[in-house]
């Protein structure tokens, strides 16, 4: 499906386009480098439930438009304006939210400065890489505001709370390696193979059981907020569904018949 399309669009801020199974979104406000807005947030929410419901999307890749930024923050003008009860509603947090709990995989794909905003929707993120030019940030306390879209409860589970305080309260960037070193991302790419590595990542994970694959996100996920007793169990639940679906029986006498499975998502 080519950007624009009547599925996914037009939209105003961003590039929607699906090849072979995979969402491309791309922010495309390279004049601002990408920075988030308002309506950046409607166009967002609004593909994301397109490709919720899309059974040609297996995976979701986000990546920035131009070489400078992947999103560069939120937009400072509207920031400006912004009053405690902005905050209160939440909105950009409960956007992130929908990105972290998208059920099919979600991978960003971070081309220059993920900046604030930026690095937070990244953080949203099932899987991370970066271009050798990504510069990763949190620089919101010299605004004497905090990254308020998640980013201080995301960044210390990913990287331990004390390299988070570090971050937070210093507001120093961080570039590609030493983000791949401190757990922030997992790959590092060369500037034109970024959307390459992303779409391999994308399709190695899409030639596995999808329902075994979303399930799975969600133990892992519902498991960093319970003590491992309690992740288990749930760990145990998604597996009894899991043994007795359509996808299991057909993985294992694939697997038996040494030919590549058909997986169905059931």
């Amino acid at each position: 499906m080519e950007a624009g399309s009547a599925a996914y669009g037009p939209c105003e801020t961003l590039l929607a386009e699906v090849t072979d199974g995979v969402l491309l979104v791309t922010f495309n406000r390279p004049e601002v480098r990408n920075a988030i807005n308002r309506q950046v947030q409607l166009d967002l929410r609004a593909v994301l439930e397109t490709a919720r419901a899309d059974d040609t999307v297996g995976a979701v890749v986000l990546t920035g438009a131009g070489e400078k930024a992947f999103i560069a923050g939120a937009d400072i003008s509207q920031v400006a304006g912004y009053t405690k009860l902005t905050a209160l509603d939440s909105d950009l947090q409960r956007l992130f939210d929908l990105v972290e709990e998208f059920p099919k995989p979600t991978i960003a794909a971070v081309n220059g400065f993920a900046l604030g905003g930026g690095c937070e929707i990244a953080m949203a993120c099932d899987i991370r890489i970066a271009s050798r030019t990504a510069r990763f940030g949190l620089p919101e306390t010299a605004l004497s505001v905090l990254p308020g879209a998640g980013g201080t409860q995301r960044l210390a589970r990913l990287i331990g709370t004390g390299r988070a305080i570090e971050l937070v309260l210093t507001g120093r960037m961080v570039d590609a390696d030493e983000a791949e070193r401190i757990g922030l991302v997992t790959a590092v790419t060369q500037p034109d193979e970024l959307i390459a590595k992303a779409r391999e990542i994308a399709a190695t994970i899409l030639a596995r059981g999808p329902l075994a694959t979303r399930l799975a996100k969600l133990v892992i996920r519902a498991g960093m907020d319970a003590d491992q007793r309690t992740g288990q169990v749930v760990e145990r639940l998604a597996q009894a569904v899991l043994y007795e679906s359509e996808d299991k029986l057909e993985g294992t006498a694939a697997f038996l018949g040494k030919r590549p499975p058909q997986f169905t998502g059931q």
